[in-house]
């Protein structure tokens, strides 16, 4: 596409402007070709017509996109031009507050002039290993790639930072180095990382000055090599200076200071060791006034000269030295106030006796007449005689200043000397990194000699930078087959010539400076007369002779000549120099030293490169055996031989480039001034690197990106399998032209202005698609609306005619209620006067109409009679005529019908055979008879309902006449009763007349008591009321005070509440801080712990060479063993031989310690005595009371011992038939003596068996009388106990009592108490029984309910399976089936032991006969004769150990102690321990042996076990600590056996959930507390370890799988990148996804849970885990100004709901890990929330609460627009939630600490485990351990 097709209507440009540089505008109309004005219409609302350049038709900048706006990379943007560089850094800068941007290779890096909390540690952890593209500009970023690169290529590396003054060029070296002190570490025990860092105070104080422009300026440039070893380590650095500004010391300009160490010299003056310097206030001496200005805001001289002094003892500098130091910078300012008085015009005198001379010789340690002699006077030599001549008095201050001078130089270059030497190191450098801090383009109002130096070495060093800007251009164009062609660019190889060639300016100025009688002025007129007019880039000013222009490539130059000679040759008087040689100051000859003696052994680089040259004294006259070469060296020359020097460094190492810019001149923080900006941009070269990068191809995709960011502009058919061939399918289509693009083997190369085309493209369609969606979605929402408001509207309709319909039937009723009353009353006026004219009427009526009737009565009478007569006549007449008429008319019918029938029945006849016409007669009767139906149906319904009413007519009459007659009755009845009452009426009468009277007196009585009954009642009432009222107020009072006192309780119980909530808190917050502070010592401590081993194995290693054939063993002694008094003896032995060295003295506090335990243990065996015996005495008393009561009562068990003898002759019995038959038994066997006879199937075998059968079931009978017997004794011995309450006496009592009535008989009592205990006995079986069937029964409930619980959870986890994606189903069914089989395994070895038990009882008893049958054979043989047993041949016997319940302990000899450790620790694989045996099988074989060697008593052997057991555990993880398998495998067998030491440490405490055989193993002898201390501190280690070694794992992964990957495909296009290329989004291969955390949490799960770790701490580091993806994530999103967005919000919520859904899936809701993720969730939040209005404000910071301010700030500064279509954050809307945010108390810091962990607790878990049913696999090889 054509650039011109681009100006159309709307598209904004950039117009030059001489106030803002570039102004941007909009075209009102399409621009056509040959148009030469441009309608414009600026943004603060004017309108413009632009005119064109005639000549070149030229048309203004395009404007960038806004989404383009704001990039970390200037070379993103697709318009490369000024003002678009220059308003993406001012947007960038002003709006954004981002210092650091991307141009390509280069880091442009802008002076804020505010501190920023960018440089934390935690800032140096976030950039430290990731890639320069992926995270936001910075100058970690660089140094990081610089260190990787040096690790990867191994090559050196460079870090070129230049710039103005002021520009930030110092810190930013500052910080770069800082960086790789941190990242590396050192190599040595000297941390030399410290060293490196404490150098720049150092340089800092005396090289470093204000100036107008800066606070803190380099006047020195610097080049820092830091060097690193093999292992990339830091081992030494090495310093090269380049032209420090002397002049500064002895002049300063307005508002500018001396070097910063004269000043912290005199605001320290007032120290005791600073007196003898006899300084004043900086207002005091000449050499520091001058400025005016001795103070910086926010500096103190004072402190910043502590640190200084801090350094120097850092670096090594002795106090003496740094004295000597002070001494000579003191004599300095001494010097600069001497002063001189004119004799005459050619000469000058001291005043005698001068102070500040005084003061200077004696610091110096001069003789004060020779120095005030020399500074008077010069000496000049000739070939034959040496003049001393005097000097003028400007002279002389000249010679003054420059003696100075020369001194502070020497200084200068002799503390570099020795700093260079304190970092020097012994170990060879591998490679280095060197940090070139040098000053950059500079250009005045009066530019001298030090600026004309500056601006060469800036022309050098844009040479070099060009030439590696072409050098990577042509690399990506090879590398991608792209064709190279070569662009145009401006050369500096002609300025450079100018400068340094033959005849060149240095070469002239060189020549002038040997000319005896050379000036300023006859060098001036060679430079013109040799490159006026000869050179382009030499210029002549029109109005000065002495001066002249050079055009450099940022800008033209004038110089004044004058000083250019003075300064080049840098002169200083040699007797000045050889009085201070002279000096008794030790320290001040060595500043004076040959060059070649002055060079400290630090000076040369171990890579053989010479240094840097020191500025030398060119003195009058050189010694003899000096060449006149050496003396004549210029500064000029030496700068240029150094400048070389640095430019064969730079071209032999890697570059990165930093360019400093100063946005003002005023130091205002975060303030933009454009012409500055451009000013330096120019100058530094950056407008030139995107001058070169837009002339080629300067965007550049990969063909992923490419078809992801532009797949909407592609057509379904257009997207194929191959991306690459669609890309270029597509792009053919839309940009005509090919020379726009190209296309490489990875990348499209587009040229300038084509993103932004295609950025077009993709606009207008995703606009055109937007509005689309907009249109359906506002139609959807109007007509959503607008039913809402119909709906509404209806209701409102409804309710008003309801209401109107209300009031108008209201009206309707009323008006009828009118009517009506109107109606009747009318009619009742009407009918009342209508009724009375009636009654009139009607009488007159009646008598008219009386005479009327009668007289018509007779007339009608008359005519009655009349009638009947002609009623007779007429009848006969017409009857017969009518008669007559009808035979006539039937006649004649009966003739036409004959007729008519006749012609119908033919037609009958014919119509018989047609089908048409039997349907119609068909029809007709169907209709007939359907008719008919319906008139039969309809009369039995009339009928139906005449019949009923005429029933209810019928039960109504009867009804009425029973009810008639019934009245009837009634009536008579009451007819009677009339008649009766009528004769009581008369006497009720006469009653009547008595009552009356009485009534009459009653009613007067009750009058007078109704009266007094009134006014006492009016007087209670009264009394009534006031005590109402009063009652009243007393309620009143006493609510208000109940009131009070509640809302004081209430008030009261909150405070408390509150006090007791807060104070808990506090102690929680205290607790875990202090919790916290110990966890860090102890992994402090670790630390430091490996660190010694390391070096004790170092220092071995390097003392003890090993000789041939001798193998040096590794001691397995603690290496904290001195730490914890109660190591062992045993171990100690062990050690003795490598430990002959130490003295015998250190023994001495073990030896006490076990003194003093064994004291301890003394004085508890004699206390446990005692208690013993007390314990013997009490039951002896016991025994004696029971024996009294015996005896008192002999007769009570008579019946009881006769049955008792009973049963003892019947056991007798059977024990002599047992006798019997087992001697039968021996004489079988002793008859035959053949080996057969033992043998299976045997005679004597069976019979053995047979016997030993019919045994064992006798005694199985003969143990339940046993038994019987003894529930007899017991029984009766509870029966005969004394008993205090009489009346509550026993069955047994009262059978007792009936045993003493019933002496006489015997027998019969005998056998009443046999029955009884009969009866007994079989209700304790019934009852057994009954138990042992409840117990079963209640089993089988429980199995069934337990097959319930596990069919349930079954098929929860199917039904959650099936909604798993598959590969989650596999997984999630692999893991359900292992848990299974554990637990079957659990199972069966449950039952296993059952059975082993069961087993171990049936061979006990079989022993046990085996015992007596050989008791018996004993018993026999004793009775045959000696020479019976001699003839009798012997056969061997196998006799079988005896074997007894296991105690729970594991026995062992000491020697295989280190067996022991190796096999169960040392070599023991965790993954095959952990699938196939019990979980925590070490822990619990460990204290088993502990257990026995407690049992033994043995504290020896307790304390080697246990010392070699934490040992070997260290060593364990020390060798394998990165294997999560291990340390989780460790923990949770160090946590298991530190609760088996809790468990059974006989601690009530710790016993609550033992069972009775646990308390039985508890220990007995030794109290193991402060080895449970250690245990917990080696726990607390190895969960550090696991921490961090989980977090290595999870650290890949987690800014790749929850920042940079889309799990949402399609929500966030990729953005057009830059140079720097960040990590894509796209999942290739290598890519983690959140499926891989998700994956590894999983692993991290299952492993601890296999490894049975305790469930608090997997929450724990569960919640650990969360925290460091949460904190690392929100980092990364803090340091990323490409993933906020609003896309990547919704983005990160999703993957979190994925992390969240996790935790439900393994029931760790409850960790407290997802609170730990609430700042990355809030900051989600904060990225998808509306950010314009004020509301917005409240709600952000009311949700925002777990974040920072700085966070909250840092996240709406870098939020930006993926599409067009959302907007950026306003600089107003972030500064209001400022203002809402300034009362909010939280820390400054910016990231979160990633590497912070939590303190670790580990909560008491007692093990249901019986330790008598461990059993131990044989592939632990431990068969040399017994159990007991």
């Amino acid at each position: 596409m054509a650039a011109s097709e681009l100006y159309t209507k709307f598209a904004r440009v950039w117009i030059p402007d001489p106030e803002e540089v570039w102004k941007s505008a909009e075209l009102l109309k399409d621009y056509k070709p040959g148009d030469k004005v441009l309608l414009l219409h600026l943004e603060e609302g004017k309108d413009l017509e632009y005119r064109l350049d005639p000549k070149t038709s030229e048309l203004p900048h395009l404007r960038n996109p806004d989404i383009l706006v704001g990039e970390n990379d200037l070379t993103a943007l697709s318009y490369l031009h000024e003002p678009a560089v220059l308003h993406n850094l001012r947007v960038r800068f002003i709006d954004s507050k981002l210092i650091y941007t991307y141009c390509g290779i280069v880091l442009v890096a802008i002076n804020p002039y505010e501190q920023l909390p960018i440089y934390g540690e935690d800032i140096i952890n976030a950039y430290s290993g990731q890639n320069m593209g992926d995270m936001d500009p910075h100058i970690f970023a660089v140094a990081e790639e610089a260190y990787k690169q040096m690790a990867r290529d191994e090559r050196n590396q460079s870090i070129i930072v230049s710039g103005e003054s002021g520009a930030g060029k110092t810190v930013s070296a500052k910080y770069a180095m800082r960086y790789f002190a941190t990242v590396s570490g050192s190599a040595s025990e000297a941390n030399v990382e410290e060293k490196v860092l404490a150098s720049n105070p150092i340089m800092e104080s005396i090289g470093n000055a204000k100036t107008t422009r800066n606070d803190n300026s380099s006047r020195f440039g610097k080049y820092i090599e830091i060097g690193f070893d093999k292992r990339y380590r830091i081992i030494g650095a090495n310093m090269r200076t380049y032209l420090l500004e002397k002049s500064r010391v002895v002049f300063q300009a307005e508002e500018e200071r001396n070097y910063h160490i004269f000043y912290q010299l005199c605001a320290s003056a007032k120290l005791p060791e600073f007196k003898m310097l006899r300084l004043g206030n900086a207002d005091s001496f000449h050499y520091t006034k001058q400025g005016g200005s001795p103070m910086i805001e926010g500096v103190d001289d004072a402190k910043e000269m502590a640190h200084t002094r801090q350094a120097c003892t850092l670096l090594g500098i002795s106090e003496s030295y740094q004295m000597g130091i002070f001494r000579i910078l003191a004599g300095i300012l001494h010097l600069g106030n001497v002063g001189f008085a004119s004799r005459d015009s050619d000469s000058c005198t001291i005043p005698p006796k001068h102070e500040p001379l005084t003061i200077f010789c004696d610091l110096m340690g001069v003789d004060y007449e020779e120095m005030c002699h020399w500074l008077c006077h010069r000496k000049l030599a000739t070939a034959t005689e040496t003049y001393i001549k005097p000097i003028s008095k400007l002279q002389a201050t000249n010679a003054r200043d420059a003696l100075a001078k020369h001194i502070y130089a020497k200084l200068f270059n002799w503390i570099v000397d020795h700093v260079n030497q304190a970092l020097h190191s012994a170990v060879k450098q591998h490679s280095f990194i060197g940090v070139l801090d040098i000053y950059g383009f500079e250009t005045f109002e009066i530019n001298s000699f030090e600026q004309f130096c500056i601006n060469y070495a800036n022309e050098k060093l844009q040479q070099q930078f060009n030439m590696h800007v072409f050098k990577l251009e042509q690399e990506e164009y090879m590398k991608e087959q792209i064709p190279w062609t070569l662009i145009d660019f401006y050369d500096n190889q002609p300025c450079i010539n100018l400068i340094e060639s033959k005849l060149g300016i240095l070469d002239l100025l060189d020549e002038e400076c040997k000319m005896p009688k050379g000036t300023d002025d006859t060098w001036a007129q060679k430079l013109y007369n040799t490159h006026l007019n000869k050179c382009a880039l030499f210029e002549k000013p029109r109005m000065s002779n002495k001066a002249f222009i050079i055009k450099h490539f940022a800008d033209k130059v004038e110089y004044q000549c004058e000083g250019f000679l003075e300064k080049n040759k840098d002169t200083v008087f040699e007797e000045q120099i050889r009085v201070l040689k002279s000096s008794k100051f030790k320290m001040l000859p060595e500043l004076f030293q040959d060059d070649e003696k002055a060079i400290s052994p630090t000076s040369a680089t171990s890579s053989g490169r010479t240094p840097l040259t020191r500025v030398p004294v060119k003195p009058t006259k050189g010694r003899p055996g000096q060449t006149a070469k050496e003396h004549k060296k210029t500064v000029g020359h030496q700068f240029r031989n150094s400048l070389h020097l640095l430019m064969e460094t730079l071209n032999a190492t890697t570059p990165h480039y930093v360019r400093c810019i100063k946005p003002n001149d005023f130091k205002f923080p975060f303030t933009f001034d454009e012409k500055r900006a451009v000013q330096q941009l120019r100058a530094c070269g950056v407008l030139e690197t995107i001058r070169i990068s837009a002339a080629g191809f300067p965007s550049r995709w990969t063909y992923q990106e490419f078809f992801s960011r532009y797949r909407v502009l592609m057509k379904q058919k257009d997207v194929l399998g191959d991306r690459k061939q669609t890309c270029k399918n597509v792009l053919e289509k839309l940009i005509l032209d090919k020379d726009k693009y190209q296309f490489g083997k990875t990348k499209i190369f587009f040229r300038a202005g084509q993103v932004a085309y295609l950025e077009k493209l993709r606009a207008d369609k995703l606009r055109a698609a937007c509005i689309r969606i907009q249109k359906t979605i506002r139609g959807w929402l109007l007509r959503k609306r607008y039913l809402c408001m119909q709906r509404a509207a209806i209701t409102v309709q409804r309710y008003v005619r309801g209401y109107q319909a209300r009031c108008y039937a209201k009206f309707l009723r009323r008006t009828k209620a009118a009517t009506t009353i109107q109606k009747y009353w009318r009619m009742y006026v009407v009918r009342r006067r209508y009724k009375i004219r009636r009654a009139a009427t009607i009488v007159i009526q009646s008598y008219l109409r009386g005479y009327l009737a009668r007289n018509r009565y007779r007339k009608i009478l008359c005519e009655h009679k009349a009638v009947i007569i002609q009623k007779r006549v007429r009848g006969w007449l017409a009857r017969t005529r009518y008669k007559r008429t009808m035979k006539a008319i039937i006649y004649l019918q009966c003739c036409f019908r004959r007729m008519m029938a006749k012609r119908e029945l033919k037609k009958l006849k014919i119509e018989a055979r047609s089908v048409e016409r039997y349907k119609k007669l068909h029809i007709g009767m169907e209709n007939k008879i359907m008719q008919l139906q319906r008139k039969v149906d309809e009369q039995n319904k009339d009928y139906k309902c005449l019949m009923e009413k005429l029933t209810n007519l019928e039960g109504v009459y009867n009804s009425e006449t029973e009810k008639l007659r019934n009245d009837v009755e009634r009536l008579q009845l009451s007819e009677e009763e009339a008649k009766i009452a009528t004769g009581r009426v008369l006497s009720l009468q006469e009653e009547i007349a008595k009552l009356r009277k009485d009534l009459e007196q009653t009613r007067s009585e009750k009058k007078s008591i109704e009266e007094r009954a009134d006014k006492y009642k009016q007087e209670t009432e009264q009394l009534v009321s006031n005590l109402k009222e009063e009652n009243t107020l007393l309620k009143q009072e006493k609510e208000t005070l109940n009131h009070l006192i509640v809302e004081q309780a209430k008030e009261m119980t909150e405070t408390m509440e509150r006090k007791l909530v807060e104070e808990t808190k506090q102690l929680e917050l205290d607790l875990n801080d202090e919790r916290l502070r110990y966890q860090n010592l102890l992994n402090e401590f670790s630390r430091l712990e490996e660190r010694y081993d390391d070096l004790k194995e170092e220092m071995t290693l390097m003392l003890n060479v090993p000789k041939p054939g001798h193998k040096r063993t590794d001691s397995t002694h603690s290496s904290n063993e001195s730490e914890y008094t109660f190591s062992s003896e045993f171990a100690e032995t062990e050690d003795i031989a490598p430990r002959t060295e130490e003295p015998i003295e250190k023994k001495v506090p073990l030896d006490m310690s076990l003194f003093l335990k064994l004291q301890k243990r003394v004085t508890e065996l004699e206390q446990e005595k005692q208690l013993m015996q007390d314990e013997l005495d009490r039951k002896e008393e016991q025994v004696f009371r029971s024996k009294a009561k015996e005896e008192e009562r002999p007769q009570i068990r008579g019946a009881e011992l006769e049955y008792e003898s009973l049963k003892r002759q019947e056991l007798e019995s059977e024990n002599k038939k047992l006798k019997n038959e087992l001697n039968e038994l021996r004489r079988a066997l002793s008859e035959k003596s053949a080996p057969e006879v033992t043998a299976p199937g045997a005679p004597a075998y069976r019979v053995l068996m047979e016997q030993l059968t019919s045994v064992s079931e006798e005694l199985d009978v003969r143990k339940e009388e046993v038994l019987i017997l003894r529930s007899q004794l017991v029984s009766q011995k509870e029966a005969i106990q004394p008993k205090d309450d009489k009346n509550t006496m026993t069955d047994s009592t009262i059978l007792l009592e009936d045993v003493q009535k019933m002496k006489d008989k015997g027998e019969i009592a005998q056998a009443y108490i046999g029955l009884k205990e009969t009866n007994r006995l079989l209700e304790s079986q019934l009852q057994s029984q009954k138990r042992s069937h409840e117990n079963e029964a209640e089993a089988l409930r429980g199995e069934i309910q337990s097959l319930k619980e596990e069919n349930n959870r079954q098929q929860q986890l199917l039904a959650q399976n099936l909604q798993l994606p598959p590969e989650a189903r596999i997984e999630a069914s692999l893991q359900h089936e292992i848990t299974r089989l554990t637990n079957e395994n659990l199972d069966l070895m449950e039952q296993l032991e059952k059975q082993d038990k069961t087993v171990r009882k049936l061979k006990k008893q079989l022993k046990v006969f085996a015992k007596k049958i050989g008791e018996l054979e004993v018993g026999q043989m004793e009775n045959i004769s000696p020479g019976q047993i001699i003839d009798e041949p012997i056969r061997p016997v196998n006799i079988p150990r005896k074997e007894k319940d296991f105690q729970g302990m594991l026995e062992y000899k000491r020697e295989d102690e280190q067996k022991l450790v190796k096999n169960l620790i040392l070599e023991l694989k965790p993954r095959g321990v952990a699938v196939n045996l019990i979980p925590g099988l070490p822990a619990y074989i460990l204290f088993m042996c502990v257990r026995h060697a407690d049992y033994l008593n043995d504290d020896q052997k307790v304390r080697s076990l246990l010392t070699s057991t934490i040992n070997s555990i260290k060593k364990v993880l020390k060798k394998r600590g990165d294997d999560f398998e291990t340390v989780s495998f460790w923990l949770s067998n160090t946590c298991r056996f530190l609760h088996c030491l809790k468990q059974y440490s006989g601690e009530e405490g710790f016993m609550k959930h033992n069972t009775s055989r646990q308390n039985e193993h508890c220990l007995t002898n030794f109290d193991l507390a402060e080895y449970r201390q250690v245990l917990s501190d080696l726990a607390i280690q190895i969960y550090q370890q696991l921490v961090r070694v989980l977090e290595n794992i999870l650290q890949p992964m987690i800014v790749s799988g929850m920042l940079e990957h889309e799990t949402i495909q399609g929500v966030s296009g990729v953005k057009p990148t830059g140079l720097r290329k960040r990590t894509s989004s796209i999942a290739d291969e290598g890519t983690y996804t959140l499926d891989s955390i998700l994956r590894q949490l999983n692993s991290f799960h299952s492993v601890m849970c296999q490894h049975g770790m305790d469930p608090e701490l997997i929450k724990q580091v569960v919640k650990q885990m969360f925290y460091i993806v949460g904190a690392i994530t929100l980092n990364n999103l803090l340091l990323r100004k490409d993933m906020c967005s609003w896309s990547k919000g919704m983005q990160i919520r999703y993957n979190v709901s994925q992390l969240e859904e996790w935790l439900r899936d393994k029931n760790l809701m409850n960790s407290g890990a997802k609170e730990t993720l609430e700042p990355l969730i809030q900051a989600a939040q904060l990225l998808q929330v509306k950010k314009k209005t004020d509301d917005d404000a409240e709600a952000i910071c009311s949700m925002c609460n777990a974040l920072t301010t700085a966070q909250i700030v840092k996240v709406l500064n870098l939020y930006t627009p993926v599409n067009e279509f959302e907007e950026r954050v306003s600089v107003s809307f972030i500064r209001t939630i400022q203002m809402r945010l300034r009362d909010r108390k939280d820390s400054p810091q910016l990231l979160m600490d990633a590497k912070h962990i939590f303190p670790v607790t580990f909560p008491f878990n007692p093990s249901s485990l019986a330790l008598e049913t461990i059993q131990i696999p044989a592939s632990l090889g431990l068969g040399f351990i017994a159990r007991v």
